[in-house]
This record gives structure tokens, sequence and C-alpha cells, in this order.
């Protein structure tokens, strides 16, 4: 009887082992699960980032780019003289130029008149040609309206497109890759909106007059220079957008 009653407990322990090893079992799984989804999460977290600070970078690069094309210039400091076969500077007979003449020149008006002339046919694009626009008279957050910055996009100026800025090849690592991109939706362009200092009637060499004392602009050409860059992430639903605003100082005696 003993013996009996001994085997009795035994099975009965082994069905009661059983049971808790399945619950361990599911409770592994459950934590395996929730590590891996965890991981991918975080995963998913660490790409959105790294892809932001691409495009953050390329729109920087796209700002520095817009102001060595405003000063006509390449990346070295050195004059961007046009190509011989292909548009790579401003001015050339098929590229529209930023004005150039200086302060109390006769010529600056027409020069200015002749841009504002031309980019007032370009409707469609929102009165913007080769990467050069008139003042914004709507919405100033363009970006935010689809349908406008598509119209947009195809008269943006791409990097390197106008100073001779080196991209490197499409696999090299020598620059941002965002910046390699050129298909028609993808990768990143800037706008310059080119605005009179002051209005035509009130040009002057002086801001703010305060008796025998005046104190000169240090502007030349007359002009600001506001900065739109976009660029598009690797990811279709990254996007950057920076703005800044450049004058050209008058050079020193």
């Amino acid at each position: 009887m003993s013996i009996k009653a001994y085997s009795f407990r035994y099975r009965a322990q082994q069905g009661v082992s059983l049971f808790v090893v399945i619950v361990l079992v599911m409770l592994s799984m459950l934590l395996a699960l929730w590590g891996s989804r965890t991981s991918l999460f975080n995963e998913m977290i660490v790409g959105n980032d790294a892809d932001y600070q691409r495009a953050f970078e390329a729109a920087q690069a796209l700002i520095q780019d817009a102001e060595f094309d405003i000063r006509g210039e390449r990346p070295d400091g050195s004059s961007c003289l046009p190509g011989a076969t292909s548009v790579t500077c401003r001015p050339l007979g098929t590229v529209l130029g930023f004005p150039v003449a200086s302060e109390g020149d006769a010529s600056k008006d027409g020069q200015f008149e002749y841009l504002k002339a031309l980019l007032e046919t370009k409707t469609a694009s929102q009165s913007c040609f080769q990467g050069i626009c008139l003042k914004r008279t709507g919405n100033q957050d363009f970006w935010n309206d689809n349908t406008i910055l598509t119209s947009m996009l195809p008269q943006g100026a791409r990097y390197g497109q106008y100073t001779g800025a080196e991209l490197g090849t499409a696999g090299s690592k020598g620059s941002n890759p965002i910046l390699k991109i050129t298909t028609a939706d993808r990768g990143g362009w800037y706008w310059v909106e080119v605005m009179p200092y002051l209005p035509k009637e009130k040009q002057t060499s002086q801001l703010i007059t305060n008796g025998a004392m005046n104190l000169e602009l240090n502007i030349d050409p007359s002009f600001i220079y506001r900065i739109t860059a976009v660029a598009r992430g690797l990811k279709e639903s990254t996007q950057v957008v920076l703005q800044s605003t450049y004058v050209r100082q008058k050079a020193a005696d």
C-alpha cells in the first residue's frame, strides 16, 4: 500500500510541473516578443532620426550653396565662370542672374526691372525661375501647400548647379547622399527671393537720421535675399525646411 500511495503522489507532481513549465515558457515567449518589438521600435526611432539629420545637413549645405550662387563664387572662393558646354555659373545668355550693380549705379533699377518682368511671367511656378524668385505675396510657408510646392520644384536650384560644387559619384561617400538625388520629386532644392531693400522712391544710403548723425547702410547692392531650402530625406516621410536672410556687404575702402 505504501508503494502505491507513493506512485500516486509522484504522478500528481508530474502534472503540476508540466503546468508550471508551460506557464514559464509562455512568459519567456512574451518577454522575447516584447524585447524584439522594443528593439524594432528603437531601430525605427534611430533610423528616422538619422534620416532627419541627413536632410537637415543637406538643407544647410543648400543654404550655403545659395549664398555662393548670389555672390557668383565657387565653394573655394574663386569666381564662378560659365562653363563652355553646360550651365555651371551665372550669368549666361540662357540663365537668369542676380542684380549686381552697385548702389548709385543708374543701371541698377534696370537690372531689377528686367528680372521682375521676367519672373512675373512665371505665374505657374510662383514667379520663380532657375532658383530665383520675386518676394512671395501669399502664404509664406509654401512648403506646407503640396500643390504650390510641386509647382515650384522644377524651378528650384539643385546643389552645385550654379556654383560647380562637387557632389561625388552616386556610390561615393564624399557628400550628403540626399544632395546627389536628382529625380523630379526627391533630393533638395533652394529658392532665392530678391527683394529691394527700400522702395524705389526712397532709395538712399541713410537708414536712420538723428540730427547731423547718419547711419549708412552697409549693403551693396541694396537688395535682401531670402533663401529657402527644402531637403527630402531617403524616407518619404522626412522633409526639412530651412530659411535664411542674406545681404551682400559693401567692400572695405
